[in-house]
C-alpha cells in the first residue's frame, strides 16, 4: 500500500497524484454525531474511536471466531484492539484492511502492518496522537479538508447542536466545514412497527400541534422540513427494503380516507397489514417528494437491504450492530412506479437511488435515465438552458458494496449506462471520524479504472479533460448538486 497503491497506469498515477489527492471532501451522507462534533470530542484510545459502534468491524470479529464480551461487551479496550489486531491479520482480501491501513497511514504516520506483534507499539503510538490538538475533530476536518458533512436527523431533532456549530458557540469553535443536517424520516413512515404511536405523540410535543390523520402528518413533516432547511439542510433521506408503490382505492379521495382509517388504528397501536403499510408510505413519501422538489432538497432512496436478521442478536444488541444483509426483492416495477407517480405531478425531486443489491445496479441505472429532468421541468426552459445534470443518480457503492470490487462495477455500470461524468461520487455512510481515507480509497479506484480506459484507447489522453472529469467526480458535483449551482 505504497504512494501508488491501486493506481496501476502511468495515467491513473498523474490523475490521482495531481488532480484527485488534495481535493476537497464533500460527504453528503454520513451517521457522524453532531453532538461529538460540537463538542470538539477527543478519543482516549484506538479501540474508542476505531471499535465503538462500527459494525462492519464487529461482523468480522464474529467471523475470526472472537466471542460477543470481546466485541461488543465490557472486555478491557486493549483487548478488544489486540482481537481486532489478530482479526485483521487474517482479513485478507477484505476491505477493511484497505481501510484500516489507509486510516493508520494518514491519521498517525504508521506504515507498518497491524498485526499481534505490532499491535502494543501501534497501540501507543496512536494513542498518543489522538491526545493531540491534530486528532481532536476539528483538527480531523482541517487536516482532510472536509467541506462538508451531512448528518443523519430525525424530524423529531432539535439541531440544538447543528445550531451552535453553525453559530460559532459550540465548544469546536468557529470551522470550515459545514455540518448540515439530512432530514430521515423514517419513523413517520414506518407505520407497521410498534413504536410508530409513539413517534407521532414525540413528534406532536416537537410541533405544539395534534396529528389526528395522514394530512396533519404531511402538514407536521413539511413543518419540520422547512424547520430543517433554515438550519442547512440540503437533502433527505429514506431506507426501505423496497420501494412502496401500492394504493388502497384508485380514487384519490377513497384512498386518503381509507389511509386516515388506517393512521388511525396505527396510533391506537392495532396492526396495519402489509399492503395498508405499503399503500401509506406510498402517499406520505409522494408528498414528501412533492415538498423537496418545491423546496430544491435532494431525496435520498436506500434499498434492498434486510435488517437485524439474527432476532436472539438483535434482541441482545438491538439494531445496527452487525446483522442486516444483503435483501433479494424485486424492486424494478414498483420503483418505477412510484418514480412516473411522482413525476406526474411535477413533484420528483432530484433522487439518488441505492441499492445494497448489485444485481440492482442496471435497472437503477436505466431507470435513472428514463427519468432525467422532466417534461415540465424541461418545458419552461429556453433552448440554450440545462437542467440539472445527473438530476437522478445511481448512487455510490453502498455499505457491503464499498469495496475494490463493487466501487469499480459501479463505476462501470455508470459509464456504460449513463453518464459517469456528472456523478456526485463517494461518500462514507460512517459513524467513526477515521473514515475520511474511504474517499482516498474511491479517489483511487476511480483513477485507476478512468487510468486503464485511457491506455487501452477506449478514451482520448487528454488531461486536461480527464482532470476535469475526476475533479467533478471527486468532490465538485456533489458540490453543485447539493448547494444548487449549475454545472
Amino acid at each position: 500500500m505504497d504512494k501508488n497503491f491501486l493506481l496501476t497506469t502511468k495515467t491513473a498515477q498523474k490523475l490521482f497524484h495531481k488532480t484527485a489527492k488534495n481535493l476537497p471532501i464533500f460527504d453528503y451522507h454520513c451517521h457522524l454525531d453532531p453532538k461529538e462534533i460540537a463538542e470538539n470530542k477527543k478519543f482516549s484510545n484506538l479501540t474508542e474511536i476505531w471499535l465503538g459502534g462500527d459494525h462492519y468491524k464487529w461482523r468480522q470479529m464474529r467471523a475470526a471466531g472472537f466471542s460477543e464480551a470481546i466485541i461488543t461487551g465490557k472486555a478491557d479496550d486493549y483487548d478488544k484492539f489486540l482481537a481486532w489486531a489478530e482479526t485483521l491479520a487474517n482479513s485478507i482480501g477484505n476491505p477493511l484492511y484497505h481501510w484500516t491501513h489507509l486510516e493508520l497511514q494518514r491519521y498517525f504516520g504508521i506504515y507498518e502492518p497491524l498485526t499481534l506483534q505490532t499491535a502494543p507499539e501501534i497501540w501507543n503510538k496512536a494513542n498518543r496522537i489522538l491526545q493531540t490538538e491534530e486528532l481532536s475533530i476539528k483538527g480531523i476536518f482541517e487536516k482532510f479538508n472536509i467541506y462538508a458533512v451531512g448528518t443523519t436527523d430525525d424530524p423529531a431533532d432539535s439541531l440544538e447542536w447543528h445550531r451552535q456549530i453553525a453559530a460559532g458557540t459550540a465548544k469546536i469553535g468557529k470551522i470550515k466545514t459545514k455540518v448540515l443536517p439530512s432530514f430521515r424520516p423514517d419513523n413517520a413512515l414506518t407505520i407497521e412497527k410498534s413504536t410508530f404511536s409513539a413517534y407521532i405523540r414525540r413528534l406532536e410535543s416537537v410541533c405544539n400541534k395534534k396529528i389526528l390523520s395522514v394530512t396533519d402528518l404531511t402538514a407536521a413533516l413539511k413543518d419540520r422540513l422547512d424547520f430543517f432547511i433554515e438550519n442547512g439542510c440540503k437533502v433527505s433521506d429514506h431506507a426501505f427494503d423496497f420501494p412502496p408503490f401500492a394504493f388502497l382505492h384508485s380514487d384519490s379521495t377513497k384512498n386518503l380516507k381509507a389511509l386516515n382509517d388506517v393512521f388511525k388504528k396505527a396510533l391506537n397501536n392495532e396492526p396495519v397489514s402489509d399492503l395498508e403499510a405499503e399503500a401509506y408510505k406510498t402517499y406520505l413519501l409522494a408528498e414528501l417528494a412533492n415538498a423537496y422538489s418545491q423546496r430544491n432538497i435532494a431525496m435520498q432512496l436506500h434499498l434492498s437491504v434486510i435488517r437485524d436478521t439474527n432476532k436472539n442478536a438483535f434482541k441482545a444488541l438491538g439494531a445496527n450492530t452487525g446483522f442486516d444483509a444483503v435483501h433479494d426483492y424485486q424492486i424494478t416495477e414498483k420503483l418505477a412506479n412510484l418514480l412516473s407517480y411522482m413525476s406526474r405531478e411535477s413533484s420528483l425531486p432530484k433522487t439518488i437511488l441505492y441499492s445494497l443489491n448489485p444485481k440492482d445496479y442496471y435497472p437503477l441505472a436505466t431507470i435513472a435515465g428514463a427519468f432525467q429532468g422532466d417534461s415540465a421541468e424541461t418545458e419552461k426552459l429556453p433552448a440554450n438552458k440545462k437542467t440539472t445534470a445527473g438530476k437522478i443518480q445511481l448512487g455510490a457503492a453502498w455499505w457491503f458494496l464499498d469495496n475494490k470490487d463493487g466501487i469499480r462495477d459501479q463505476l462501470k455500470t455508470l459509464g456504460n449506462l449513463g453518464m459517469l461524468s456528472s456523478f456526485i461520487g463517494m461518500l462514507t455512510d460512517s459513524r467513526s471520524f477515521l473514515s475520511y481515507p474511504r474517499h482516498e480509497y474511491f479517489r483511487r479506484i476511480l483513477c485507476g479504472l478512468i487510468g486503464e480506459w485511457v491506455e487501452n484507447g477506449e478514451f482520448p489522453n487528454n488531461m486536461e479533460k480527464l482532470s476535469e472529469i475526476v475533479k467533478n467526480i471527486s468532490f465538485y458535483n456533489a458540490k453543485a448538486y447539493f448547494e444548487n449551482q449549475a454545472t
